[in-house]
């Protein structure tokens, strides 16, 4: 069989013969003399597995560069390709012959098929429906203005390429130019921190309008360049394409839909079904191939009408990973096997190259920037959307490549085009993250810990969830915090959602999704279920304002985000979950290390006081009441900051009605203090002695004068106990808290950090989790009674180590500015959190 590939170059075109046999394509093994590279099957697995590990290597190299994963897997096809090392023939010949270039090109398109099928079943025309006027005139402006420098750049390249007709060629190019990629921009605004923001929210609408504007113009230009004149066959592919849309929407659509209705609530959409809708995908590829336009154009209509809900879910799950993972980098590789940077040789060819870069960028800032003006937007924050409009992917990318295909484009054009691509969307996040510094509109605030919140104030918490598991301890630890019309518990529940490669980018939309609409996938059900059952918690508590939040971001930096949150709110306790969870036989296990770095880098960085839950259930152990259960809750208090603020916090549960506290001061004995005092004159000498004797005096004095007035208030509380135990080393303390009765549900201990008590010496050296304190991580332990949970708590530090001056003189607003700057790092930009705003 033969094949023919046409090489053109300017005037001349030469005609390359491919022979190949069809019955070449699995081989009969290197034992018999074969060469596996000389059969289709096996050269195809090597190249397949070149082109994924060299798109990965090239993810884990950019990521630090906050590169979206586009630029990857194109640079991975450039590398491959002519350009680097298919300059060497032999690579070229032995990889990737042109006898192989046909099976290659069918895998990407089916790849290709069904990734734009899931971009199709993840996009939500509601969304674009309840998008404003701003978006839809920056999207608009947007790609005007690069579309006209498309053109006058057509006019520039044109007098090389006479054999192409202009209309067709400006077309092409223009689209090229104007387009936007959707889930390109989601990923960097994601990385950027900049979803919950205005702008982010602003650049994501626009991006949806911008990129369905695409697709129609798309339609049009493939429409147009496979007919040399514009006659009656290309009004006929025009008409076909809109007639198989409508098909789409009124016949398709139903009938999925009827299949989804026959299917019952929370059973999975049967086999049969999947399979009937996957097929559909390669029959609506085939129709639109066939009308003229592209078969992707098919599949992504198709994917459009699918309704959201558990069916969509299903088909992403099924086969995100396969088609990005595996098929979709084909198509870039595929691009860049046919970008021959070579090709733009001589200072004129590159100069051309450089000023499209920058007029086509200086296109899309200066629309973007003119609408949101006329919007009275700030200057800088016009200019950040205009760059973030600048993301291209894959839409361009199958614009060129139908291009080169129709001969619109030549050899040293695509070139051009892609490393445009390339250059425009790699210099996003480097230029924005340097521009664009938003203004942090937090006002200073005093209630940074629960010891400083007023008694007769609000009392705002900020809870951080993993999964619905944390749920249920968290809400009885809420309600056991003594919710009352004077000092109402005001609660920011933040769901914790890692944004990983393959998030999909209508997750990070969805998240302002009005309630009541079907979840898209597994996270956001997740969400869904944390959330009602927060709500549900809200009505049948009094005084209990809860208000959803979800931080999207990766795992590395959700502490940023969580901080963010709690300084915009102005909360004085974040409750996080511990990283272990209880097993069935009683025993701790980790259920992800990434969450006790959150864990640890929240504890380092937080605006106010941070309490870790060790969650082993809190159910208490009877019911008085429908919303009153008895608690039975111990404070071990040994001193210091962090001691001081748990046993605030239980003060502040020990008033609802169904808590018995028992607050164990632990005393260091007389033997004690011998051994200390002589360490303390071996290790420090001179005048760190004076300042290290003084501080520690001043804690004591500060803890004394707290647990008397603990005392004296709560003298005649029959509900509150307190033993003072003294003990002379760690083994004494251990042993003491091991003869506390099993009918405590919840321990409360500081994490003691800095304290040096001689009472819990020895301890530290065989703590599991450091972070939980000495203390903590005992009571964490698998090897203790499990029956009870723990809370963690570190008192925000900003307060107290500011010295007596800053207690005396709270309301001194300088030294207050200070404190805020002392106390707490300041944090990167806002946080990646999408509100879903309540009244407070």
């Amino acid at each position: 069989m033969g094949d023919q590939v046409e090489m053109t170059s300017n005037k001349t075109t030469e005609q390359t013969i491919v022979c190949y046999a069809p019955t070449m394509i699995t081989t009969n093994g290197i034992w018999q003399g074969d060469n596996p590279l000389d059969y289709s099957l096996p050269l195809f697995i090597l190249q397949l597995t070149l082109v994924v590990v060299t798109t990965r290597v090239l993810v884990f190299f950019l990521k630090p560069f906050r590169q979206p994963r586009v630029i990857s897997e194109i640079l991975g096809g450039i590398i491959l390709g002519p350009s680097v090392l298919g300059r060497s023939s032999k690579f070229a010949n032995t990889i990737f012959p042109l006898r192989s270039v046909m099976v290659l090109e069918t895998m990407a398109n089916v790849g290709l098929l069904y990734f734009l099928f899931l971009v199709g079943v993840e996009m939500d025309i509601a969304v674009i429906k309840r998008t404003g006027k701003k978006a839809l005139a920056i999207a608009i402006a947007g790609m005007i203005l690069p579309f006209l420098i498309g053109v006058s750049f057509a006019l520039m390249l044109q007098q090389s390429t006479q054999f192409v007709k202009l209309g067709t060629f400006i077309l092409f190019l223009g689209v090229a130019l104007s387009v936007t990629a959707f889930p390109v921009l989601a990923r960097i605004l994601a990385e950027l921190k900049l979803l919950n923001t205005e702008i982010g929210r602003i650049a994501m609408s626009s991006a949806l309008i911008n990129d369905m504007c695409a697709w129609v113009l798309l339609a049009f230009a493939i429409a147009l360049a496979e007919n040399e004149a514009m006659s009656l066959a290309s009004i006929w592919v025009i008409l076909s394409s809109v007639a198989f849309v409508v098909l789409c929407v009124f016949v398709v659509r139903p009938s999925i839909a009827w299949m989804v209705r026959r299917t019952p609530e929370g059973e999975s959409i049967s086999e049969f079904y999947i399979c009937l809708i996957l097929t559909g995908v390669m029959i609506s590829g085939f129709i639109t191939d066939a009308i003229g336009t592209h078969s992707v154009f098919g599949a992504f209509v198709f994917g459009l009408v699918i309704p959201n809900g558990p069916l969509g879910v299903t088909l992403i799950e099924r086969l995100e990973d396969f088609v990005s993972g595996l098929l979709l980098p084909l198509f870039f590789a595929i691009s860049g096997l046919k970008t021959d940077v070579t090709k733009i040789n001589g200072f004129a060819t590159w100069a051309i190259l450089g000023l499209v870069i920058i007029l086509a960028c200086a296109g899309k800032i200066a629309g973007t920037l003119l609408v949101s003006l006329y919007y009275k937007m700030p200057f800088y924050e016009g200019l950040t959307l205009g760059l973030l409009m600048n993301a291209k992917g894959l839409v361009e990318m199958i614009v060129l490549n139908v291009g080169k295909d129709q001969k619109v484009l030549d050899d040293k054009s695509f070139a051009i085009m892609v490393v445009v691509a390339v250059v425009m969307t790699s210099i996003i996040s480097p230029i924005v993250t340097s521009i664009y510094k938003p203004a942090r509109k937090f006002a200073p605030y005093k209630r940074r810990t629960i010891q400083r919140t007023k008694p007769d104030g609000e009392f705002r918490v900020l809870v951080c969830v993993h999964t619905p598991r944390n749920v249920p301890t968290i809400i009885n630890l809420l309600e056991a915090s003594h919710p009352t019309k004077k000092s109402p518990i005001c609660t920011y529940v933040l769901h914790l959602v890692e944004l990983t490669g393959r998030a999909s980018a209508m997750l990070i939309v969805h998240n302002t999704r009005k309630s009541g609409r079907p979840a898209l996938n597994r996270t956001q059900a997740q969400s869904d279920h944390i959330i009602n059952a927060f709500e549900n918690f809200e009505q049948h508590a009094s005084f209990v304002s809860v208000n959803p939040l979800t931080a999207i971001s990766p795992y590395s930096t959700m502490h940023e985000d969580i901080c963010n949150v709690a300084e915009d709110k102005r909360v004085a306790f974040i409750i996080i979950p511990f990283h272990k969870q209880q097993t069935v036989d009683g025993g701790m296990e980790a259920t992800n290390p990434a969450f006790r770095t959150i864990n640890q880098n929240v504890l380092a960085n937080a605006p106010c006081s941070v309490g870790i839950l060790v969650d082993r259930g809190l159910n208490g152990s009877m019911r008085l009441a429908a919303n009153q259960i008895a608690h039975h809750i111990t404070v071990l208090f040994f001193g210091g900051a962090d001691d001081r603020e748990a046993l605030a916090y239980a003060w502040r549960m020990c008033e609802r009605p169904g808590i018995n506290l028992t607050v164990m001061r632990f005393v260091p004995g007389d033997n004690v203090l011998e051994t200390t005092e002589m360490a303390t004159a071996r290790n420090i000498s001179g005048r760190e002695i004076l300042t290290v004797s003084t501080d520690i005096d001043r804690e004591k004095q500060l803890d004394d004068d707290y647990i008397n007035e603990f005392r004296s208030r709560t003298m005649n509380d029959s509900s509150v106990v307190y033993t003072e135990k003294v003990v002379n080393h760690g083994e004494e303390t251990v042993a003491a808290i091991r003869s506390i009765d099993a009918i405590h549900d919840l321990f409360i201990v500081g994490r003691g950090q800095g304290m040096i008590s001689p009472v819990t010496a020895g301890l530290t050296d065989w703590s599991e989790c450091p972070e939980l304190g000495a203390i903590g991580d005992l009571l964490a332990s698998s090897d203790f009674a499990a029956t009870y949970s723990v809370l963690v708590v570190q008192q925000y530090a900003g307060i107290e180590a500011l010295g007596d001056a800053m207690i005396s003189t709270p309301d001194s607003p300088n030294q207050h500015h200070e404190h805020m700057e002392f106390g707490h790092r300041r944090m990167p930009q806002r946080g990646n959190v999408v509100f879903q705003p309540q009244p407070c």
